[in-house]
């Protein structure tokens, strides 16, 4: 499966912060959109997730991942199910039969649409007790395993889920603005991107190690918590 990052260049980093009576704060941002391309045929659009924290609600405090559309109308789902009806949720912007991945103004309304429904869910108690909301902004398991884990139905635990999974570091809406404007066309911080003869020396290294260390393990490993990048 092929990425090809874009430019919505009129779109900025969104973040809100959002405090209990504990003064704990929740600052999301819903940035990055990207086309994930299966093959010729199929593509689709996701958008990464930053998440930072100091609530005691969540395991982990810095976090990132990547969803699409889909994953958020089922995350919409299972939150109304699972809270019993007891509060209303908010809308999710709505599905466009017209949305095109190469309109920058559609992709930014979108995200603009995303961004306010985590915001929104974000500050309500009771749903930042349901395991589905935490897998979903904390892991990078599919659907089906996001259900299966919250329903206790894998060998590992939602807080497993959620250590296990890739974790990169930002600090404020500053750090995000400026990794808007890289032109690198990986995920690495602008730091590695300056210095590329440093990069390939280190990935040289990181794959000596790695290939010692997958001759010790066994085939079952594989199976255990894979946070992949490619959600389905």
């Amino acid at each position: 499966m092929s990425t090809a990052r874009i430019r919505v260049h009129s779109v900025q980093s969104f973040s809100v912060s959002s405090a209990s009576s504990m003064q704990q704060i929740i600052s999301v941002w819903v940035r990055d959109p990207r086309i994930q391309k299966n093959d010729f045929w199929h593509a689709y659009l996701d958008y990464e997730i930053c998440l930072h924290t100091d609530s005691v609600c969540f395991t982990k405090k810095i976090s990132t991942v990547r969803r699409r559309y889909s994953e958020f109308v089922w995350l919409r789902q299972k939150l109304q199910a699972n809270s019993l009806l007891r509060i209303q949720l908010p809308e999710l912007p709505p599905k466009n039969p017209f949305f095109s991945l190469n309109n920058a103004r559609q992709i930014g309304d979108r995200m603009k649409g995303l961004q306010k429904f985590l915001e929104q869910i974000l500050q309500s108690p009771l749903l930042l007790s349901d395991s589905c909301l935490h897998l979903f902004l904390q892991s990078q398991l599919s659907v089906a395993k996001m259900e299966a884990c919250a329903a206790g139905r894998t060998h590992y635990s939602v807080a497993q889920a959620v250590q296990q999974c890739g974790l990169r570091r930002f600090h404020s809406e500053e750090d995000l603005q400026k990794d808007l404007s890289l032109s690198c066309d990986s995920d690495s911080d602008s730091s590695e991107c300056r210095d590329p003869e440093h990069k390939i020396k280190d990935l040289a290294i990181s794959k000596s190690k790695s290939a010692g260390l997958l001759d010790l393990m066994g085939s079952s490993q594989e199976e255990m918590l894979s946070c992949s990048s490619g959600s389905t």
